[in-house]
Order: structure tokens, then C-alpha cells, then sequence
């Protein structure tokens, strides 16, 4: 058979093969799941989700807090090492999608070889014994993708960037709201500080009062006493809100990402957040709650594992690959260059897989059952999602009643309080009555700083839940 003809039949069976070319797996589906009734199945734009998604924190309207919260996107530790992964990953995708392009390498060699005279066969007379020889050639290597399986780890590699991109948004969401919450704790710290203060300063001149009217023999030691325990109550409240106080400066400052010394010499500023409570509109679509990075992240390891699928049952089928070089080869480095010179070289080679003791089925198997984890870890995560939001709703409701009840009893009792003193000074009411009144008052306003937090909290974990904010539709 000539040459020209075996090129000819070469050429024919490698289109041919191109052309049938398919590749090999089960194409991604995402899985039926049965969500509430009340959450419209609507598509919803990528671009219209982030935009949703981004700066929630700002419907709190506190400058203080959109500065923390900068500050902890820009060097947080963990938030920066997602931002690796996700370049580590990219760089991972590079190296996926260079398989599926050939490989040319230049190649320059010389070698200087001696012959020997003692041998089999006698050498020319004419032949010289040493010989150097120089090589110059561009050599390249190509593996034809005729079942996809290049292609299938590709579409892997990029459901891998994917993943690690909502990996990332997760952080900084996770972030986000740790911040928030720890700022409005930090706030509720302060203005409990700040009322034990007021107390105690109340409660030093009382002291005072009581010391000189039982000299005036007015009152006994007893009543005496009261307020000597009364103040001692205030100033240990006041310890251990300071120390609570401190301890919340020093995580927020860790969560910022500042330096050792910044953490040991911590100073916050204070804002006045503004938000107090959030509605979630009526016929939300699904897909809001669905673009959470975490569920972002979920289905893309999904997608990931159903393409490494077809990668591995790619290699039951033959692979064809090309390989040759083109260059010089010469005795003579003046003559490298020259048209005597010119060597090249083309090959094909098919390879099919006959026995390999069950390797390629075994990979196979493999890795559908790694795709059907990822499955189930992403429908446990769709419905734990929504487990959140609905958690997340009903401890904001609660905070807010919390809240309500705790704001009326602080401002019953600082009525009372005036009350309590008033009868005091006439000689209608105890003592006993005027302390417990104003013991009252004081718990009561601390915990109505504790349910302010934890109102402004259950919001920021709302947000949370829902992957961010959102955009209402506009209905014409």
C-alpha cells in the first residue's frame, strides 16, 4: 500500500471520527424538589440576585457599620483565604482546559558519539570514528477528544471554580452578618455600661444622704446597709459588663482583621442603626433562596461529580492521539538550516483498553457514587435552607414581641420608679418598695437593650438566610 494512500485512509477515519465524536456521561439536570406552595417557581436573572444580594447591611442606615463592615471584607483572614482557593481553582481549571489543545515543545540537541573498530562489522575507511551531530526540531503531541473526556473534566473544573466562587460569596455573607451582630451587641454592651453608670452614680449619692441622716439619727443602720448593698449590686453589674464589653471589642476587632497591637489597644466607634425589623414580601421566587452561596456551592460539587461521570466511563472507549516534529538534523552546524538538513515526522496511534482487571468500571462506579452524595447533600441543603428562613422569621417576630413587652416594662417601671420616690418623700410608701421599684427599672432597661440586640440580630440572620437581600417586582 502506498504511503499517499495510507494518509488518504488516515485522514478518513480521523474525520470520521470528529465527526462522531460525542461525549460520554449523563448531561446535568437539576433534580425536581417539592418547595412550598407559597414560593412561586419565577426565574430570576443571575444579575438581578447578585445585585439583591449585595451590601444588605446598608438598610440599617448606620455609616459606623458600613465601615466595619468594609473594613472586615477587605482583611478578614478567612474572607482571604476563600479569595486563594478561588484562584487556586481558576488555576485548576487552566491546566483542565490545556488537555484539550496539543502540546509543542522546541527541542535542541547535540551529541558527539565515538565508534568502535573492534566491532561486528568492519567500518568504512572513509568513515570518520567520531562523530558529533546537531538537532534542532519542534516536536508536538496531540490526543484527539473523541468521547469528551477532556471536556467532561473541563465542565468538572469550572463547576469547581463555581463552587469555590460561592464558597467565597458564603464567607462573606457568614461575615457580613457575624459583623453586624457583634457591632449591635457591642451597642447593647455600651448602653447597659452606660445605664449601670447612671445607677451607680445615683446610688453613690444616696450613699452619701444615708450616711449623713443616720447621723441626724433619721434613719437605722439597717436602711444603711440597703444602700450600702444596693451600690456594692450596681458596681459588681458594672464589672461584668465592662468585662462583656471588652470581650466584644476584642472578637469584633478579630473579625475586622486587625493587627495584634490594633486587638490589644481596641477602639470601635458607635453608630445608631436605624433598622428594627424586616418583612419578606409574599410570593418570593424560589430561585431567591436558591442563589444562597451555599446552595450555589452545593449544586456546582453536583454538576462537578455528574461530569466526572463521563470522564471516567471515557476511558472504556479508544483514544486516538497524533504526535510528530518537524526540524533539522546535521553533521554540520553551518548546514543545521539548510534544505539537506530538513527531517520531520508524523504518527497515529489508537489505543483501546481490552483487560485492566476492572479498573475503568471500578472508577465508574466511583464516581456515581460520589455524584449520588452530592445529591443528597444538595437536597438536604435546599430544605435545610428554607429550615433557616423559616427559623430565622419566627425569631424575628419573636424578638419584636420581646422587644414591645421589654420597652413597655422599662417605661412602666421608670414611671413607677417616680412613683415610688414621690410616696418616699411624703411618708405613704417603704423603702423597701422604692428599692425594689428601682431594682426593677434597672433590670428592665438592660433587658431592653438585650432585646433591642437581639432583634437587630434576628434580622442580620434573616438576611442571612436568605442569601443576602432582594428586589421586589415592580407590577405595572
Amino acid at each position: 500500500m502506498s504511503d499517499k494512500r495510507m494518509n488518504k485512509q488516515l485522514m478518513v477515519l480521523v474525520s470520521a471520527a470528529l465527526l462522531g465524536a460525542c461525549s460520554a456521561g449523563p448531561d446535568y439536570k437539576r433534580p425536581e424538589m417539592q418547595l412550598p406552595e407559597q414560593w412561586a417557581a419565577q426565574q430570576a436573572s443571575d444579575k438581578a440576585a447578585k445585585a439583591a444580594s449585595e451590601r444588605w447591611w446598608n438598610l440599617y442606615a448606620d455609616p459606623v457599620l458600613d465601615k466595619l463592615e468594609n473594613e472586615a471584607l477587605a482583611h478578614n483572614a478567612d474572607a482571604q483565604v476563600a479569595i486563594a482557593r478561588v484562584l487556586e481553582v481558576r488555576a485548576q481549571l487552566d491546566v483542565a482546559e490545556s488537555a484539550q489543545y496539543p502540546n509543542v515543545s522546541a527541542n535542541l540537541s547535540k551529541t558527539r558519539n565515538q565508534a568502535t573498530l573492534a566491532g561486528s562489522f568492519p567500518r568504512p575507511a572513509t568513515a570518520p570514528r567520531i562523530n558529533t551531530t546537531t538537532r534542532a526540531t519542534l516536536d508536538a503531541s496531540y490526543e484527539l477528544d473523541l468521547w469528551g473526556k477532556y471536556r467532561r473534566s473541563s465542565e468538572a473544573a469550572r463547576a469547581e471554580l463555581f463552587g469555590a466562587e460561592a464558597n467565597r460569596d458564603a464567607v462573606r455573607l457568614t461575615l457580613t452578618a457575624q459583623v453586624a451582630q457583634q457591632y449591635f451587641a457591642l451597642l447593647a454592651f455600651t448602653a447597659q455600661e452606660d445605664t449601670v453608670k447612671r445607677a451607680l452614680v445615683n446610688r453613690e449619692e444616696r450613699l452619701v444622704m444615708e450616711k449623713r441622716r443616720l447621723e441626724l439619727g433619721v434613719i437605722s443602720e439597717f436602711q444603711l446597709h440597703q444602700a450600702e448593698a444596693e451600690l456594692a449590686t450596681a458596681q459588681a453589674q458594672l464589672a461584668n459588663i465592662e468585662l462583656a464589653r471588652q470581650r466584644q471589642e476584642t472578637a469584633l476587632a478579630l473579625l475586622l482583621g486587625r493587627s495584634p497591637r490594633e486587638v490589644m489597644n481596641v477602639q470601635l466607634e458607635h453608630g445608631t442603626p436605624t433598622l428594627n425589623a424586616v418583612y419578606v414580601p409574599d410570593g418570593l421566587p424560589a430561585e431567591l433562596l436558591l442563589r444562597r452561596p451555599d446552595l450555589k456551592a452545593a449544586e456546582q460539587k453536583l454538576i462537578a461529580q455528574n461530569a466526572r461521570i463521563g470522564e471516567a466511563r471515557a476511558q472504556y472507549f479508544p483514544s486516538i492521539s497524533l504526535t510528530g516534529y518537524l526540524g533539522s538534523e546535521s553533521v554540520d552546524m553551518a548546514k543545521l538550516f539548510t534544505g539537506p538538513a530538513d527531517i520531520f515526522q508524523f504518527a497515529a496511534g489508537i489505543s483501546q483498553p481490552i483487560f485492566n482487571a476492572g479498573r475503568i468500571s471500578g472508577n465508574v462506579k466511583a464516581s456515581e457514587a460520589r455524584r449520588d452524595q452530592a445529591l443528597l447533600q444538595y437536597q438536604q441543603a435546599v430544605a435545610a435552607a428554607f429550615g433557616d428562613v423559616r427559623n430565622a422569621l419566627a425569631a424575628q417576630s419573636a424578638a419584636r414581641k420581646v422587644l414591645e413587652a421589654e420597652a413597655m416594662r422599662s417605661q412602666a417601671l421608670a414611671t413607677a420608679s417616680k412613683q415610688a420616690e414621690l410616696r418616699l418623700q411624703v411618708g405613704s410608701g417603704s423603702r423597701t418598695e422604692f428599692l425594689d421599684v428601682e431594682r426593677n427599672q434597672l433590670q428592665a432597661d438592660l433587658n431592653r437593650f438585650e432585646a433591642e440586640r437581639a432583634q437587630r440580630a434576628a434580622v442580620a440572620d434573616l438576611f442571612k438566610a436568605l442569601g443576602g437581600g432582594w428586589q421586589e417586582s415592580k407590577q405595572n
